[in-house]
């Protein structure tokens, strides 16, 4: 008994080794690989060569500043109409949806049982110049008679809506459905109104939730590519798709390498912005 008190320290290291290794093998190591051919120079056909190739990182930042910003500009305003939207439809399950919020919560994940791909696809038919939706907008003369959604900025973050709004809508519920609904009785037997209640009851309750959807749906739409390929043309071109070019179609590696460092470095900065802004360290103590 005493031997294994006094090994007791081991247990957690016991329990966490799996994890790490996985995490060292699958993630640390090729990402330091990664870094080590974003410092590479050369080309495929003559090989590449390690020769701290700084300037990669200065030529992908100044030649690709345009993707950058309309990456993270469509992944803004996506992740913003992904909470208006989600937000209602959360409070709707966690509050009204009674003995049908489970059915509910299925038809929310239910699109994550079609592929990724094909949920984009369709999208093409939906925003499609002879489609339902433009037919109906140009007979509201809300689009000219030549009008069209498909291949716009519109139909792009429309794609990252409509894909990334469940990792907004389930976050929100849980954090809802946890809400006691007493607390809202105490706010209205204090003569609150429904909107005060909401506002100084539900709504700080429900910010753990905001805040994780938000990260969920913002990290994944900054680096998103199928949306903007499959629904946009070259002027909707977010830094995915350039990654993705430079990766299989230049086969240019230590640019595209370059390329992936940075966004992941400027997401970390964004995060590190967000998390000082909305004070995660008291939403979630």
């Amino acid at each position: 008994m005493s031997l294994i008190h006094r090994h007791r320290w081991l247990a957690p290291l016991l329990l966490l080794g799996p994890g790490l290794l996985w995490l060292a093998v699958f993630f640390l190591v090729p990402l330091g690989f990664l870094a080590y051919q974003s410092l590479q120079s050369g080309s495929f056909l003559s090989g590449y060569t390690f020769d701290w190739a700084i300037s990669n990182y200065s030529d992908a930042v100044g030649e690709y500043r345009e993707q950058f910003l309309r990456s993270f500009l469509y992944a803004g305003i996506a992740t913003v109409l992904c909470l208006a939207i989600a937000y209602p439809l959360a409070y709707w399950i966690a509050f009204r949806g009674g003995r049908w919020r489970n059915l509910f919560l299925v038809f929310i994940v239910a699109p994550f049982f079609v592929s990724y791909l094909v949920r984009t696809l369709a999208w093409l038919n939906i925003l499609a110049d002879e489609g339902p939706v433009v037919s109906i907008l140009r007979s509201v003369h809300v689009l000219g008679h030549d009008g069209r959604l498909l291949a716009t900025g519109l139909a792009v973050v429309a794609g990252i809506t409509y894909n990334f709004l469940p990792f907004m809508a389930l976050p929100l519920y849980v954090s809802l459905e946890q809400v006691d609904p007493r607390l809202l009785e105490a706010a209205q037997d204090l003569y609150a109104s429904p909107r005060k209640a909401f506002v100084k009851v539900t709504l700080p309750l429900s910010a753990p939730g905001i805040v994780a959807g938000t990260l969920l749906t913002f990290i994944p739409a900054a680096g998103d590519f199928i949306n903007a390929q499959l629904l946009g043309t070259p002027n909707q071109k977010m830094i995915g798709n350039v990654i993705q070019s430079q990766f299989l179609e230049q086969i240019n590696y230590p640019s595209a390498a370059a390329l992936s460092f940075i966004l992941m470095a400027m997401i970390l900065v964004a995060l590190a912005l967000y998390a000082r802004v909305v004070g995660t360290e008291k939403l979630t103590g």
